[in-house]
């Protein structure tokens, strides 16, 4: 056995048993579970006591009036049945979308976003229920419009609050999932910035243990300290009560991450791994079965299937139409004042590259004077010189993009997606940044997720391809439509 290998043999480490009764871990434990079923508890009042003000409010508060003269106004106890069965519904679904997990609690908008999603669906589920069977007394749909406009505002107020409460240290500290990392990579350092930068704080790194042999691919910062060799990591678990391992060492042996998970299990602590070697799409990387053999690959992206492609289609050419009778009188407007300052062509077409590799002419209303590209192409620059005084504010707040509905009802771009760029430049971007050609798995989009954070201009490529793989690698509609939102916000680095 080489020495690596025999370096694996963690040193006995005498201690109670980790989840026994009085041990603070079982204690946390308990404490964790009294949170979660006391935010079951609180939404299953919140949501009653909303469907109960729906119902207020749509037949007894007198706003709300009634459009036919045969409509009777029904009892409280006629609509009983309907508040215990919808309230029922709407937390399954809450807890069908993971509203009541630990690793929950502590996320603010993770929530909002669970309360959003959940109520639309139960909307939609009881207005199908109403038009499809027969009740007595008949559902009233404008009671259920109500109701669910209630229901979003109670949940969201009372989660806030008790999001407030949760974040008192005492408690946060409970719900805090402790982290060691064993070894160290550049990938762990990415790691431990977003688990330091992620305002939620739901993970508490502790420290760092070099790998098997003692010598770490590089250095960790020294705001996390080595807590021992790697020997005795059995006796670190146990003194730190660590809820999650994290292997990012990549030159570890195959047994010694079978040890590794091994004392994971015993010990009752979760074991992750960075993929170091799958540097791109790692989040769709998934456990799938070949003739019965498990096996380690990545999925489709999301839009790579042709039903998600329809929708999102159906999306871009509805709000297509919509952004292009709109922008309209915008258009002009801007195209005219362009006009004044630079006389010549007011629409700009530029050659940029689609999904797939595929070429087209992207449309703006031109912002810069018409020799701004006479030396080739380029970025462009805060202040830039070759910008007309009125192309400044367009670009600020996204003016010249508007155009680009067209090349939405094309098909060439969607109106959410990586932003598409010049071929020439991505000759040489796709030789020196990593996976840049990867972010063509989609159409270009008229705005995007790395946009909306600030990624745009003359800003890290690198750090812009991370964000346009991850918008590939989770998208939902629910998500385009939150970006899409974003856009009217989020101005950064447009110029």
């Amino acid at each position: 056995m080489n020495n690596r290998e025999s370096t694996t043999n963690f040193a006995p480490a005498p201690r109670p048993a980790r989840l026994t009764d009085g041990h603070p871990a079982s204690r946390s434990a308990v404490q964790t579970d009294f949170l979660l079923a006391l935010s079951l508890v609180g939404d299953t009042a919140v949501i009653m006591l909303a469907l109960m003000a729906g119902f207020w409010i749509r037949f007894k508060s007198g706003l709300v009036p009634f459009f036919s003269s045969e409509e009777t106004h029904p009892a409280l106890g006629d609509y009983l049945t309907l508040f215990v069965v919808g309230t029922g519904f709407l937390l399954l679904a809450f807890a069908y979308l993971g509203l009541y997990e630990q690793a929950v609690l502590l996320r603010l908008r993770r929530v909002g976003d669970i309360i959003l999603r959940g109520c639309v669906f139960w909307l939609f589920a009881y207005l199908g229920l109403s038009l499809g069977l027969h009740f007595d007394p008949q559902i009233s749909r404008l009671y259920v419009l109500i109701s669910f406009m209630v229901c979003i505002l109670s949940l969201l107020v009372w989660r806030n609050l008790f999001h407030r409460v949760l974040h008192v240290e005492s408690l946060a500290r409970l719900l805090r999932q402790r982290v060691l990392f064993v070894g160290w990579t550049g990938e762990a350092q990415r790691v431990l910035s977003a688990m330091l930068n992620d305002s939620s704080r739901p993970y508490q790194p502790v420290g760092f243990v070099p790998p098997p042999g003692g010598s770490a691919e590089c250095q960790p910062p020294e705001s996390l300290p080595m807590l021992g060799t790697y020997e005795v990591l059995d006796g670190i678990v146990a003194r730190r009560e660590v809820d999650i391992v994290v292997l990012a060492e990549r030159s570890m042996s195959p047994a010694a991450t079978i040890k590794l998970t091994d004392l994971c299990e015993r010990e009752y602590v979760r074991f992750k791994v960075i993929p170091s070697y799958f540097q791109i799409l790692a989040s769709s990387l998934h456990l799938e079965n070949i003739s019965g053999v498990p096996i380690l690959g990545a999925t489709d992206l999301p839009l790579n299937r042709a039903v998600n492609r329809s929708l999102k289609r159906c999306v871009d050419v509805l709000g297509g139409c919509v952004g292009l009778v709109l922008s309209s009188p915008i258009i002009a407007f801007f195209s005219f004042l362009v006009y004044l300052e630079s006389p010549g062509p007011f629409f700009y077409r530029q050659r940029r590259t689609g999904r797939n590799g595929a070429e087209f002419d992207i449309i703006k209303i031109r912002s810069m004077k018409l020799d701004a590209e006479t030396a080739g192409a380029q970025w462009a620059l805060k202040d830039d010189p070759r910008r007309l005084r009125i192309g400044a504010f367009m670009r600020k707040w996204n003016i010249d993009e508007t155009p680009q509905f067209w090349n939405v009802l094309k098909g060439e771009m969607s109106l959410v997606g990586p932003r598409p760029e010049r071929p020439e430049l991505i000759e040489n971007f796709k030789q020196t940044i990593p996976h840049y050609n990867a972010r063509h798995a989609s159409k270009p989009g008229i705005t995007g997720w790395a946009q909306v954070n600030g990624l745009r201009g003359n800003t890290s490529l690198e750090e812009r391809v991370r964000y346009d793989l991850y918008y590939l690698e989770n998208w939902t509609l629910w998500l385009d439509f939150q970006i899409m939102f974003l856009t009217f916000f989020r101005r950064d680095n447009a110029y």
